[in-house]
């Protein structure tokens, strides 16, 4: 399952999914692309481990590792407690 983490101006959409067993977290970036339809991009934590990118610059893949880096640790948290909504609500 995905949970939805930030929405950025640009219609980008950064989401998250559970902690897996092995403790690592998939964070997936996606935005909408008239030309492309969408680009996407996956960040594996908590290696920052960036694969799969389709669409993005390398300057728009900077941008996002450092939001993603400056996150991490609620990212993390939150995919352990199904996402930012209920650890919210806790």
């Amino acid at each position: 399952m995905m949970y939805p983490f930030l929405t950025l101006n640009d219609d980008t959409e950064i989401t998250h999914s559970e902690m897996r067993e092995d403790g690592t977290v998939k964070v997936y970036i996606e935005r909408p692309d008239e030309k492309d339809f969408f680009h996407s991009v996956i960040c594996i934590l908590p290696q920052y481990e960036w694969v799969e990118n389709k669409g993005f610059t390398n300057i728009e893949l900077e941008y996002f590792k450092e939001i993603i880096e400056s996150t991490a640790h609620l990212i993390l948290k939150f995919s352990k407690q199904g996402g930012f909504k209920v650890a919210s609500d806790i």
